[in-house]
Parts: structure tokens; sequence; C-alpha cells
């Protein structure tokens, strides 16, 4: 791997041609995930080191006049693709120390799981967390699927059903506490009687919503109903798909299609020619080896990278981008595998992928 070092000096010279695409390419914002362990990326790094490595990523990140729009972590507690005994950092307590810890980028989780906080009281979390970092919050929220987490932890794992259904009471429950400062409801997941909030979070309206999934009887539809932003299919296939679900809800609904920004995650390898991405790649599928097994990392590699349409050169991962722009997503979040340690594919992201996708 080569050296780490943040992101300085002039870009590379690719010749890639930008995406033409007007208003999409426009209105394109990106978002970068934080190394927290979750996938096996503070390994090799001293835990006393943790959160100054995590930290420096936020702060690249924050950087004035950088193009990135948000920082992200991940809600889980187990690492994958299998659990280990490797550090996983909780998502809630980085989204306030990184609130402190920066002053531009907006803070978000991709995404929450409603099942493991009671929904009154992390509305109140995120409230705070939102005056500390001065309305710069996102509530990426979910129904939750890591079951090894969910039953380690004691919560059982029920049914998809009672899943979505605490997601869309949740939901209900953020709403009343965001505008009003309190919450009375009677669900058949949730009760709250009299629950204050505040301060209020400092954003008109409340903290945005981004409903994570795509379930498309249920949590499509109470994307339509409630979220400001959705996180689905990364691929073009399948996000046309689920943006015509989405919309078809919004219709049923009477609520506006257009107003929803839809996302997607993408993990990226990428580097200047191929045999440097296919080093990249052994580096990865390597450290996981090393942790999980053989069998396990090369699926978790063949499945999250080998199958990411963002592996690749610049001209390549661009291509790909290309259609999923066009199609209307608007908010890619990105993670880089190495991010702990180098920087680099970073650098060559800023400078060649993102200004020829925003034209």
């Amino acid at each position: 791997m080569p050296r780490a070092r943040v992101v300085t000096g002039a870009p590379s010279s690719f010749n890639v041609t930008p995406v033409s695409d007007g208003a999409a390419a426009q209105d394109l914002r990106f978002g970068l995930f934080v190394p927290q362990g979750w996938r096996l990326d503070l390994v090799g790094v001293e835990p006393a080191e943790h959160w100054s490595t995590m930290r420096s990523v936020a702060e690249l990140a924050d950087r004035e006049g950088t193009p990135w729009e948000s920082v992200w972590v991940y809600d889980h507690f187990h690492p994958v693709p299998s659990p280990t005994d490797d550090a996983v950092h909780e998502a809630w307590t980085l989204m306030a120390a990184l609130a402190a810890a920066t002053s531009r980028v907006r803070l978000g989780q991709m995404c929450t799981c409603m099942g493991y906080r009671n929904p009154a009281y992390l509305a109140k979390v995120a409230a705070t967390v939102d005056v500390v970092s001065g309305g710069r919050v996102e509530m990426g929220i979910g129904a939750g699927w890591y079951e090894h987490e969910w039953r380690a932890y004691g919560y059982g794992f029920p049914r998809a059903g009672e899943r979505l259904a605490q997601l869309a009471e949740g939901v209900e429950i953020f709403k009343q506490l965001w505008t009003t400062g309190e919450s009375t409801f009677s669900g058949q997941q949730y009760t709250t009687d009299g629950a204050l909030c505040r301060p209020l979070p400092l954003q008109d309206g409340g903290i945005p919503l981004w409903i994570a999934g795509g379930g498309e009887k249920k949590t499509l539809r109470i994307a339509a109903q409630h979220a400001q932003y959705t996180n689905f299919s990364g691929d073009l296939e399948g996000f046309e798909h689920k943006s015509a679900v989405l919309k078809g809800h919004c219709e049923d609904l009477g609520t506006s299609y257009d107003a929803i920004t839809r996302s997607a995650n993408y993990n990226v390898i990428i580097a200047e020619t191929e045999a440097e991405v296919a080093d990249r790649r052994a580096w990865v599928l390597d450290r996981l080896t090393q942790r999980v097994g053989a069998e396990v990392a090369l699926a978790e590699v063949e499945k999250s990278y080998d199958a990411s349409i963002t592996v690749g050169t610049p001209e390549q991962v661009v291509e790909n981008l290309r259609p999923l722009v066009a199609a209307g997503m608007t908010y890619p979040i990105v993670y880089f595998p190495e991010i702990a340690s180098d920087t680099t594919s970073v650098e060559l992201f800023e400078k060649t992928v993102i200004p020829a996708l925003r034209g």
C-alpha cells in the first residue's frame, strides 16, 4: 500500500469527460464514511490512536473548499463480514465527538437501527448532538438487519414486519419531539406520555430524515410519507426500480417525490491504473483473510468490491456512475477501505471523479 498522506497538491491529470446532465450534476453532493472498525478498517491501529485516526479523516473532509458535504458512521456493534473481537465504535457517541471536532460538514449515520434504542430517547440524543454541532445532524434510520447483534445484545430478533412497525412508529415520535418538543403517542411498538425534548434541534422543522432500505411495500412507503432522503440500491437497474416504487408511493400518499433526495452507498477501490487497483484489492483481501479466514474474506471482497461499480480507474468509476447521476442519484456516500492509514485514494477521487461528475 502507498504511504499515508493528507490530501494536498494539484490534481492528477486525467481525461475524464464531465457529466452533462445539468441539474442532476449541479445538485450532486458527496458523503464520506469515517473508519470506525465495523468493516475491520481499524485493524493494526492501536486503540489509543483510534479516535485521532477517525478525527483526522473527519477533519480532512471538513476543510473549507473540499467537495465533501458530510461524514458518516455505521450504527453497528459487531464487525462484518463476521463477528470478531476487533474494535467497533458506537455510532451516536461518535456523532457527539464529531460534532465537537468539526465545523462545516454535516454528520450522519447510515443507518441508525430503530430497535437498538428507545425512539424518544434517541430523538433526545440526536437533538443534543444537533445543538452541539450547530445544526448539522442528519438522521439516517432503518429497521435493522444484523441478527447476530440483535441477539447478542438481548434485543431478540423480531420478524421483519415488527421491525418495520418499530421504524414507522419511531419516526412519528421523532417528528413530534423535534417539532413540538413533546410527544404523546400510543402504538403497538412504542408509547410516550408527555415525553419532552428541549432544546429542540436547531434545524427548522427538525433533523432531516434519511429512511434507509429498499423494502418496497413498507420501507419505501415510510420514506414516501416522512423522508427528505432515501438510501437504497446503487446499481442502475436496482436504483431505477426502487425509484419507481418510491414515486408510486408518493403519488398514492400525495407527497412530493421530487422533494426526496435519493442517495446510495458505494465501496471504492480506485487507482490510476488497473494494476494498482488490483494491488489495492489484494491488500483488502489479505487484511480480511487475517481476521476472518480465506473463504469468508473472499466472499466479502466479491460481494462488496468486485460487484461494486466504484472499483477501477477514475475513468471507469466516472463512466459507471454517470448513468446513476442521470437517473437521479444525487448523493453518493463513499467508503474507502484503507482510509485509516492511506488517503491517496480519497485524493484521487476528489481531484478526478467528483469534478468530472459535477461537470
